[in-house]
């Protein structure tokens, strides 16, 4: 498999204003493919803005899965010849309100995916996601898709790792939040960690400005297999911001790390069962706990 560009575009969706944003990302989208991406990530929810304040307001901008801007991201993707990950407020088909994203193909392929791991107030405004990140099998490789928070679950990264992904496509909303002023953000440590361990790309797609009170960070990054950064936004600036890196997809399903170190063969789960037992106790007493 040759390389393949990746790109971030990193824009600043406005709350409310769903005209604007759909537009905001065609001209991102498009330059991103004019200068030769076949793979482009837009933020979490970057179709609406994230800072509503109550569930009833996000029933109010919530679309179905092949909806308004899904249909729209959709047409975009045939027309510049490229996949694209995108975050959107989802009216589930169930009843239910999911803080969603997308993964469209130039091809028409298609899947979806729904947050399971809900940080903060999100958890008083959608319901929980309880599928896998799905794998999709695309002319560039088979790409993943989950949603900021769920970066920071190592178990939920490997999944999708050891279902054969070749890169992983993040949209996130990183706020700023307290952190030493000579170091990035722990999130970005984060993903680099998890690209490591699973010798898995992951492209991350933030956003920038300020909403609602909100501070966003503007720190999207694209990883390599290895762990490193290869792109970097500039945060602290409050401007639109694309990043672009050339990858190899087919070196990530090479697992080794050394002559005799397979990242994915040396695991041992049979040793991790009491572990896991004992975290779904402690899991289960702050739920009640919480109550």
């Amino acid at each position: 498999m040759r390389q393949i560009k990746v790109a971030c575009c990193q824009v600043a969706p406005v709350f409310g204003d769903v005209e604007g944003n759909l537009a905001r990302a065609e001209r991102a989208l498009e330059r991103a493919a004019e200068l030769g991406a076949r793979v482009a990530v837009l933020p979490e929810l970057a179709n609406t803005g994230y800072v509503f304040a109550c569930r009833e307001e996000a029933l109010g901008l919530a679309e179905a899965a092949d909806g308004r801007s899904v249909s729209f991201w959709a047409a975009l993707a045939r027309r510049l010849g490229m996949a694209v990950a995108a975050g959107f407020c989802e009216a589930g088909a169930d009843g239910g309100l999911y803080n969603s994203a997308v993964l469209l193909g130039p091809d028409g392929e298609r899947a979806g995916y729904r947050k399971a791991h809900l940080w903060d107030a999100e958890k008083l405004v959608f319901d929980l996601g309880e599928q896998p990140p799905p794998v999709l099998e695309t002319r560039f490789g088979r790409l993943a898709l989950m949603i900021c928070y769920d970066l920071e679950v190592p178990e939920w990264v490997r999944l999708p790792a050891l279902a054969g992904a070749d890169l992983l496509c993040a949209p996130v909303n990183w706020p700023v939040l307290p952190h030493p002023p000579d170091e990035r953000q722990a999130e970005r440590f984060k993903a680099q960690a998890n690209a490591a361990f699973n010798r898995l790309p992951i492209a991350v797609c933030d956003r920038h400005g300020r909403e609602r009170g909100v501070d966003w960070s503007g720190a999207s990054l694209i990883v390599d297999a290895d762990g490193y950064p290869l792109a970097l936004a500039e945060t602290g600036r409050d401007e639109d911001q694309l990043l672009l890196a050339d990858l190899d997809l087919a070196a990530s399903r090479d697992k080794f790390i050394s002559r005799r170190n397979h990242v994915h063969a040396d695991r041992r789960p049979e040793l991790y069962r009491a572990l896991q037992d004992e975290e779904s106790r402690a899991a289960s007493a702050a739920a009640t706990d919480a109550g």
